[in-house]
C-alpha cells in the first residue's frame, strides 16, 4: 500500500488582526501534497477576512458552498484541506481560552456539542436528542474520569515493531521491548506473502506472549474473498483485529469478511480512510466493523470527528484511532480524551495508536510513558509545528530537500 512513503504534510496557519495564530495541517506520504494545498488556497476566501468565533458555522461554511461539494461531496483533497483549517480553527480557539482542546471540550454543554455537528444525513442512524442524551448521561462522571486520566493515561499501542521487511530478529526485540515498556497490544502490517505472514506472526506471538494483544493491518491490499481465506490462516496465532481488510469503501464488504471471521475471535477495523460521517454511519448501520478507526485529519477536522464518536457511542462500538503520520499522535489524542471524558464514558478495548517518530517537530509533543498517554496540559491542539522545523522541510525550498 505505502512502500516508498516521503512522510508530509499540507500545513495551514491561520491569523487573526490581533496576532493569534491556530495551526493545523492534513497528512499526507509525499506527491499529492501540492493538490492538497492547492485546495487549501481554493478555500481561502471562505476564511479571510471571516471570524471563527462560532466554530460550528465556520465548518459549515467551508463544507456547504455549492462550488465546492461539487468536487466531493465531502470526501477527497477538499475536505482534508477543510480538515486542516477547521483543525487550525480549533487550535486557534483553544489556545486563546488558554486550554487544552481536550479539556475546552470536555467542559462544554451537551446542547452546545450537538451544533457543532453537521446532522445532515445523520438521522436515520441518530437524531440530535439522542445525540444530547448521550452526552447528558455522561456528564455526571466527567471529573472523575479527567483525574483517571492525569493518575494513569490513556492506553496505546505500538505499530513500530511490525513494519514489512522488518527481519525476524528484528522483529522478535521490538515485540519484546514493547511488552517491555508496557505496551499491552502491537500491531503487524500484513498482506505482501502469505505464508511470510504466518511465520512473523508466529515469531511475534512466541516473543510476546498469550496475554498480550497482536492487531494486523492489511492497508486495502486484499480483495474480500483472500482477505477470509489469508485470515483464516492467521488465525491461530489470535489477532485481536484485522484492519483495513479491503477498500475502504466497500461497507458490505467489510460485513462479509466480518461475519466469516465471527467464529475466530478476530474483530473487523476500519476508518483512516474512510471519506466522512456518512460512510461510518453506514458501516455501523451494517455492523460491518467492531472498531472504529476515526483519523484526526482525513475528515473535516473536530466537528465531523465528534459526529463519529457519537455515532460510535450510540452503536456501542470502541473507537481506536489511527496516528500513524505526521503529528496524527498529537492530535488525536485529543479526541479520545474526549470520547473518554464526555461521549462514551469508557475505556475498555480503546487504545491509541503510536508510531515512535516525527514528534521531535512538534512545540507539544505526545509524551507516551508505560505504554499509555499523558494528558497535555498546554493549550492548543497540539498542532503547532516548530518553525525551524517548518524552515527545513518546506517543499522544495527547505534545506532537508537540497
Amino acid at each position: 500500500m505505502n512502500p516508498d512513503p516521503d512522510y508530509s504534510a499540507a500545513y495551514v496557519v491561520l491569523r487573526t488582526e490581533d496576532g493569534a495564530e491556530g495551526h493545523g495541517f492534513t497528512f499526507t506520504i509525499g506527491r499529492g501534497n501540492e493538490v492538497v494545498r492547492a485546495a487549501l488556497d481554493a478555500l481561502a476566501p471562505f476564511v479571510t477576512g471571516h471570524t471563527v468565533d462560532d466554530l460550528g458555522e465556520f465548518a459549515r461554511r467551508l463544507t456547504h458552498d455549492s462550488q465546492i461539494r461539487w468536487l466531493g461531496p465531502e470526501k477527497g483533497v477538499m475536505h482534508l484541506a477543510a480538515g486542516a483549517m477547521i483543525n487550525a480553527a480549533w487550535d486557534l480557539h483553544a489556545r486563546r481560552a488558554g486550554k487544552p482542546l481536550w479539556q475546552l471540550l470536555s467542559e462544554m454543554s451537551p446542547e452546545s456539542l450537538v451544533e457543532l455537528v453537521d446532522w445532515r444525513y445523520l438521522s436515520d442512524a441518530l437524531t440530535p436528542a439522542e445525540a444530547v442524551d448521550i452526552l447528558a448521561s455522561a456528564q455526571a462522571g466527567r471529573t472523575q474520569r479527567a483525574k483517571t486520566l492525569e493518575e494513569h493515561g490513556y492506553p496505546a499501542y505500538t505499530t513500530s515493531a511490525g513494519w514489512l521487511g522488518y527481519s525476524d530478529e528484528k522483529i522478535d526485540r521490538l515485540a519484546r521491548q514493547a511488552v517491555a515498556d508496557g505496551f499491552r497490544l502491537i500491531k503487524l502490517k500484513v498482506g505482501a506473502d502469505r505464508a511470510d505472514d504466518v511465520r512473523r506472526l508466529a515469531l511475534a506471538r512466541a516473543a510476546v506472549g498469550p496475554d498480550v494483544r497482536i492487531a494486523v493491518d492489511a492497508n486495502q491490499r486484499w480483495d474480500v474473498p483472500e482477505a477470509i481465506a489469508w485470515m483464516g490462516e492467521l488465525a491461530a496465532y489470535h489477532p485481536w483485529w484485522i484492519e483495513e481488510p479491503t477498500s475502504p469503501d466497500d461497507i458490505l464488504g467489510h460485513a462479509t469478511i466480518r461475519r466469516a471471521l465471527a467464529g475466530s475471535g478476530i474483530r473487523v477495523a476500519t476508518g483512516e480512510h474512510v471519506a466522512n460521517r456518512v460512510v461510518f454511519k453506514q458501516l455501523l448501520q451494517a455492523d460491518a466493523i467492531d472498531v472504529v478507526q476515526l483519523d484526526a485529519c482525513r475528515v473535516a477536522g473536530v466537528n465531523e470527528n465528534i459526529a463519529i464518536l457519537l455515532l460510535a457511542a450510540k452503536f456501542g462500538k470502541p473507537v481506536c484511532p489511527h496516528a500513524g503520520g505526521v503529528g496524527l499522535c498529537e492530535a488525536v489524542q485529543h479526541l479520545s480524551y474526549f470520547d473518554y471524558i464526555a461521549v462514551s464514558g469508557r475505556l475498555d478495548d480503546r487504545v491509541i495508536e503510536y508510531v515512535d517518530h516525527l514528534h521531535e517537530h512538534f512545540t507539544d509533543p505526545v509524551v507516551v510513558e508505560r505504554g499509555a498517554y499523558r494528558l497535555p496540559s498546554a493549550p492548543g491542539f497540539s498542532t503547532r509545528i516548530k518553525p525551524e522545523s517548518l524552515v527545513r522541510y518546506s517543499y522544495p525550498e527547505g534545506a532537508a530537500w537540497n
